[in-house]
């Protein structure tokens, strides 16, 4: 995917630099469908909501692809905007924490020892995650599952960038004391 600071007619736009074409679209699509699913299924911790949210985001970026202006932010920025949003929505409606899955993949995927540490770890974050202020765990997962730049997150919080990269920071290191927090207790 070209990054935004690439010609805009690699994205499929026009020569005014709005809109995203049908190619662009799909490319976009192949490139960060499993990103925003990941992303959604962080955030509410269910996977079938998570493909609703993953699927509602697509749709609703297909039909404002003419509207798109790339001075505003990349179409991939876009694209976990409305994610984001879809999942607050969702979050709101169902007025409920998430649920955390382990992933019988990884046991598969690694030696047993390897297995169970992964797991450790990814609970431990999860679980640091999931007791994080849904604003402070928002910025994290947009950061880090959609790969946005500070300033694309900022647009997708409708914020300045400097207010972005300073809640990002604190909810970071939140986000440390919490996992170092759960370790402890679980040594203890």
């Amino acid at each position: 995917m070209p990054r935004s600071d690439e010609p805009h007619e690699a994205l499929g736009e026009d020569s005014t630099g709005a809109g995203l074409d049908v190619d662009a679209f799909e490319a976009l699509f192949r490139d960060s469908s499993r990103d925003v699913h990941g992303y959604a299924i962080s955030l509410l911790g269910d996977r079938a909501a998570a493909e609703d949210v993953t699927a509602l985001a697509f749709e609703r970026l297909f039909r404002s692809r003419t509207r798109l202006d790339a001075r505003r932010g990349t179409p991939r920025a876009w694209l976990f905007a409305i994610a984001r949003n879809a999942c607050l929505d969702e979050l709101r409606s169902r007025r409920r924490r998430p649920n955390i899955e382990l992933e019988d993949e990884l046991i598969h995927d690694r030696g047993a020892g390897e297995a169970f540490e992964q797991l450790e770890r990814r609970a431990t974050v999860r679980s640091a995650l999931s007791a994080l202020p849904l604003r402070e765990r928002e910025v994290v997962l947009l950061k880090f599952h959609g790969q946005l730049s500070n300033a694309e997150l900022a647009r997708a919080l409708g914020v300045s960038t400097s207010n972005a990269a300073t809640r990002l920071h604190r909810a970071l290191t939140k986000l440390r004391l919490q996992s170092a927090e759960i370790d402890r207790q679980e040594v203890a």
